[in-house]
Formats: structure tokens, sequence, C-alpha cells
């Protein structure tokens, strides 16, 4: 409806009045007139109050881009005047996003002269684009005489990023590739661990003499420490599948909410600690990005781990995969490993020798979802013989030399990344 109309009230109001006054005229009833004159006085006021124009509406949030279980409101604002009295806005309901008052609709008086007429307040359980769906607004004219609505509002969109998981690892990667980071090096450098102590030569900073050994041994002895270098880690997401069922961020968790939430923590982590982190997904979107450091390239990665969906594409091979890994990268697969490509991608990746690692997504006491009519003993029978050839996916991983832990949150892959430091330092036989 795009204009005033004569509110129920006001049509009532009118109707008895003239029923009243006519009803007293004809029988002579004074008393007809005296009870029905509050409603003439109302439905004249009612009339008088008209306004002139009609006003528009715009609903606007006050953050467009949001974590999980963050909040934020909507507000209802008038862009044109007018003199109204009461305002009702009802917002429809969408997956994922709780709405406050309960039910999405909120009913108030209007002030004079007031721009905002109704707040909302919202908060997004899951990650992802949640447009908050169209909005109804209605309105009355001073002393309810005229409506004007319902009025399609178009809603606003929230660009909702992963919940910050609490994360932190004090694990150095196992092979530092840059230039100036947080880990210790193979290599000698300026760095502030100590490596050994050896004679002076030309060219040495006076500020390394190590003078007790000089004066013990007669000769100049400086001390030679390990430099210190950043990592790049890449994150391989699988969003083939979708495993479980999403309630949201204060609910069970589906494999994909694991595999997003962990990418999310694992790259403000690196960030943070001045790693490059890049992004790739199989899958989906298909996302990639180009490993670097910094906070906007970390909300980058946010913003594509919003975008995600799980989604099989036509094509796509290991034959055909390529990640353009630079050697010593970390490569940290976030997977439930149910597919075969990802476990072929995955051993392609360890026999480069690359330092892989795989965190397994599964949520536990997963029942698959079945077509109606399915018999459920051999659906159970299926997925305990898809359970068993994952098992022994993870078990040739396992003996390959790769890796696979459950996502817990803090110190998840402190030992593992320890343990592949370890071994980088071994002799190394690669597959050409």
């Amino acid at each position: 409806m795009t204009g005033w109309r004569v509110s129920a009230a006001l049509s009532r109001a009118l109707s008895l009045a003239g029923i009243g006054l006519a009803s007293a005229v004809l029988f002579g009833e004074p008393a007809l007139m005296v009870m029905t004159a509050p409603f003439l006085v109302f439905g004249a006021l009612g009339l008088l109050g008209r306004p002139s124009a009609v006003p528009r509406f715009d609903s606007r949030l006050d953050h467009s881009v949001l974590h999980e279980g963050q909040g934020t409101r909507s507000r209802l604002t008038l862009e044109h005047p007018a003199a109204l009295e009461s305002v009702t806005r009802v917002v429809s309901g969408v997956p994922y996003v709780a709405v406050r008052p309960a039910g999405g609709m909120v009913a108030r008086r209007v002030s004079a002269d007031e721009r905002e007429l109704a707040v909302l307040e919202v908060s997004p359980r899951r990650w992802g684009r949640r447009p908050l769906g169209n909005e109804h607004v209605m309105v009355t004219s001073s002393w309810a005489g005229y409506r004007l609505g319902p009025v399609e509002v178009v809603g606003g969109q929230l660009e909702v990023l992963p919940v910050r998981a609490p994360f932190d690892s004090r694990a150095e990667a196992p092979q530092p590739i840059g230039l100036v980071g947080a880990h210790r090096s193979r290599r000698l450098g300026d760095g502030s661990e100590f490596a050994s102590i050896r004679p002076f030569h030309a060219g040495d900073r006076l500020r390394r003499i190590n003078w007790r050994v000089s004066l013990r041994t007669g000769d100049l002895h400086v001390v030679t420490a390990r430099g210190e270098e950043d990592a790049g880690v890449l994150l391989l997401l699988d969003a083939l599948a979708d495993h479980g069922i999403s309630r949201g961020v204060d609910g069970p968790a589906s494999s994909l909410d694991v595999s997003v939430r962990a990418a999310a923590a694992l790259a403000e982590h690196y960030v943070r600690t001045g790693d490059r982190v890049g992004l790739r997904v199989v899958g989906g979107t298909g996302a990639s990005i180009t490993a670097a450091a910094g906070r906007g390239h970390l909300r980058r990665i946010q913003s594509r781990l919003a975008q995600l969906y799980a989604a099989e594409p036509r094509v796509l091979s290991s034959e055909r995969f390529q990640l353009g890994v630079a050697p010593g990268t970390v490569v940290i697969v976030l997977s439930p490993m149910l597919t075969d490509l990802m476990g072929t991608i995955t051993g392609m990746l360890v026999r480069r020798g690359l330092p892989v690692l795989v965190i397994d997504t599964l949520p536990g006491e997963l029942a698959p979802s079945v077509i109606e009519g399915t018999d459920p003993v051999i659906a159970d029978l299926a997925w305990r013989m898809r359970l068993l050839e994952r098992e022994e996916v993870l078990a040739r991983l396992s003996s390959m030399g790769c890796p696979v832990v459950p996502w817990s949150g803090p110190g998840t892959l402190d030992d593992v990344l320890r343990r592949l430091a370890r071994r980088s330092q071994l002799p190394q036989v690669r597959a050409r």
C-alpha cells in the first residue's frame, strides 16, 4: 500500500457519531447525541490530523560486519517528516539470526519530529552472508485517524565472520624460509638464540665478543646466534561436503563449521606472530588467497571464509590439482577425510617433502542423514564401512609421516609442530 487510508477506528467513530446524531433527531432523544458526542470529537480530530505527505522508511544496521555471536541494532528511520502516532515493525525470521524482541515484532508510540521509529537487536549465530529478510511497517497518524501500510522495507545484510576461537601455539615452524620473524632458523644470524662460541673473525661485531672465554684462552672469541625468520603457512580447507547439523555458535557444529572456525583461528594466530598465511579451498567457492601477512590480509581471509559453502566441483582431479606451494611451507589440511580426493592430495604433498599435518574436523557421534524409506540397518552398515575406509586413509597418512590430530583449540598443534621441526633437521630422501 502506497498511500494513507482511513483507519478502522476512524470509520467506527464516524459511523457511531452519525448513527447517534440521526437517531437523536429522528426519535427526539438528546441523550443519544450526548452519548455519541465523544465519537464525533475523536472523529473530527482524526480527520484534522491527516498527513499531507507519504513518508519513506529505511532500515539500517549499526554494523554490517560481525563475528558469530556478536550483536548489533537494526534501526528503522523516517526520511520524510510526517505526523505519526504509532509504528508497528515486523521482521521475518531467517535461519541463524536471533532477534530481540522475540518474534521480530516491535510496536511503539512515536513522539513529535522523531526520525528513529523502532529498533531491533539482531545477533547472527553462524558464519556466512546473512540477509535479514524483508520487513513490513505500518504507521498511524495522530488520533489513529489514518494508517499507512503494511509497507515493505528491504532489510540489510550481515557479513558474519567466523568466531574468534581461542587458539595459541608456542611451537616453532618446522622450516622457516622468510627474512624476519619469530621462528628460530637453522642459519646463523643476529637472533637471540645461542648457537656456539667461535674465534673472532674480521667483520664480527664487538658487542658479540665473549670476554670470559677470550680472557681464558688469550684469543678473542665471539658468540654466534641463530637467525629468526618468518614462516609460510597454507591452510587447505575441505569444502566438498558438510557433515553433521549446524546449530550455530551455541549448539552442535558440523564438519564445515569446525573447519572454518579452526582456519580462522589459525590464520589469526600466525598473522599475529608475523608469518605469511595463504588459503586454498577444495570444493565450494574454490577460493585461493596467496600467502601474505598483515591485518588487512587476515581480514581478506576471514571474508573469504564467510563466503564458503559446501559443494563438489564439476571437474577436479588430483592430477590437475596444483597448489604452487613454496618449499618449506607448512601445509595444514582441515578435512573430515571422507573423500578419496582429499586423501590423495594430502599424500601428494607429503611425497613432495613438505611439512604437512591434518586436522580432523569430523564431529563426534555423527549420524548420517538418509533418504526417507531407506532401511536403517543398511544405512548404519554403509556408514560404518565408510568410517572404516576413513580410518584406513588416516592410518596410511600417518605411516607416511603426516600427523593427524583432532581440533581441540589451544595447544592442538604444539606437539605435532615440534616433531615436524625435529624431523626437518634430519636427512630426507624426496621422491622425484
